[in-house]
């Protein structure tokens, strides 16, 4: 792989997400509709309309990549690359117009995610890391934070959509990371989460329940800035892991050891 396909290819994620991002923004204040894909699992009539485009504008240059993409869509190319999307993380903050949401592009060769691209439409925040270049957030270069104590961290978490079936240990693992933590954050988008570790607005950052479209881009943005990204006990992260950890390596092991006590 040579690095200016990497480069293209980040650069062609950064202007397709910015199309997308663009669309949901210019609608967030309209009428679009909703609908439930279970009790509390929302899909919006602007998830499908940014999946289509984000489509689209990859077909048209690379005809022969595959696309997995949260909103049912798996289409198989035959190049070995597959783009990772979620078209609108953060549904149910859009869909009450709460204005925390990102469009999520990830490039996958084979077993390597080549680049990550975030895009955060309301602040037209644009977090992108190419593998083995760094990350950035619009033109500056990305860092985590240097907190190295649990007790002085701000943490980021999200609820699975399934959370009233299931609340434990959702919510054992936030009752213990309240306790000894400085303060936790929820802002329903799992992407712009890790895209918060990444720049050290958050220290850390887990959640269960998750999909690869939620953490593909972001994983590497994280690992790109100087973090570091585990499942709960601390082993590789593999794409069908439900489970995610990320933080800025100096508190991952304090984090595991709460998330495993009890278990």
């Amino acid at each position: 792989m040579q690095p200016i396909r990497k480069t293209e290819l980040l650069q062609d994620a950064v202007r397709i997400s910015r199309l997308a991002g663009s669309l949901l923004k210019d609608r967030l204040l309209t009428d679009f509709s909703v609908m439930h894909k279970g009790d509390v699992d929302l899909v919006t009539e602007m998830d499908r309309s940014a999946q289509d485009l984000i489509e689209r504008e990859i077909l048209v240059k690379y005809p022969d990549h595959g696309i997995m993409a949260e909103e049912d869509l798996d289409l198989r190319g035959s190049s070995g690359f597959l783009w990772i999307v979620d078209p609108l993380d953060g549904t149910t903050n859009y869909a009450h117009r709460f204005p925390v949401f990102s469009v999520s592009i990830a490039v996958v060769y084979e077993d390597e995610t080549l680049c990550g691209v975030v895009y955060n439409p309301v602040s037209d925040e644009i977090f992108k890391a190419l593998s083995g270049e760094g990350a950035s957030l619009n033109a500056m270069p990305l860092g985590v934070s240097n907190t190295g104590q649990l007790t002085d961290s701000l943490l980021g978490t999200g609820f699975p959509y399934n959370i009233r079936e299931t609340a434990q240990p959702t919510l054992g693992h936030f009752e213990r990371f309240v306790r000894k933590a400085q303060d936790i954050r929820r802002c329903g988008s799992a992407a712009l989460d890790l895209c918060f570790v990444a720049c050290g607005r958050l220290d850390g950052f887990w959640e269960l329940g998750l999909k690869p479209w939620d953490v593909a881009a972001g994983t590497l943005i994280v690992r790109e800035a100087g973090g570091k990204v585990t499942d709960f006990s601390g082993n590789k992260l593999e794409r069908d892991t439900s489970q995610v950890l990320a933080s800025n390596g100096r508190i991952h092991n304090q984090m595991i050891e709460v998330l495993l006590k009890g278990e």
